[in-house]
């Protein structure tokens, strides 16, 4: 029997109506690639472990409540990448460093009054990185979730972006 491993599929994980907004969704990536995109969860809580692979995990189009949003990391050499809304907070105070490896969050600023994204847990070289508004949106539209920013920029979902023919 032979099987073939598509490191770039999403990994199975229970449908997001199973998960309460208390209890954490757990993101598994080990040698692989996840990518958790769209209006995937409503969760405020995350469990991400990755070793040697990639986590991409869409926080701009789920409809989220409002509040604190924890992510608890246990990676190694592993990137995670975050698409965030313009304005968010990203507290990495209470994340531990081992060896090489940061938080790169070079697009934005945090707006007063804005969203906050805990960041805990511990990287052993590995990174974590923050892409933000335009950039987050981008990111989305070239994998494939067109359908989901139109969606959500109709909805007035995503703030002050405009379409082209505006």
């Amino acid at each position: 029997m032979t099987f073939s491993m598509n490191s770039t599929g999403p990994a199975p994980t229970a449908p997001a109506a199973c998960t309460s907004p208390d209890e954490p969704v757990r993101i598994r990536a080990h040698h692989s690639v996840v990518k958790k995109l769209g209006d995937w969860t409503t969760s405020r809580r995350f469990d991400i472990r990755a070793s040697e692979g990639v986590v991409v995990v869409d926080l701009l189009l789920p409809r989220i409540e409002a509040g604190d949003i924890e992510i608890f990391l246990d990676i190694d050499h592993a990137t995670v990448k975050l698409l965030v809304p313009d304005g968010v907070h990203v507290d990495d105070d209470d994340l531990r460093r081992n060896g090489r490896g940061r938080v790169k969050d070079w697009t934005g600023a945090a707006a007063p009054g804005g969203r906050r994204i805990r960041l805990q847990g511990e990287m052993r070289h590995a990174e974590v990185r923050v892409h933000r508004g335009g950039i987050a949106i981008v990111s989305l539209l070239l994998c494939g979730k067109v359908r989901e920013v139109r969606q959500a920029q109709r909805a007035g979902l995503l703030g002050g972006v405009s379409g082209p023919g505006r």
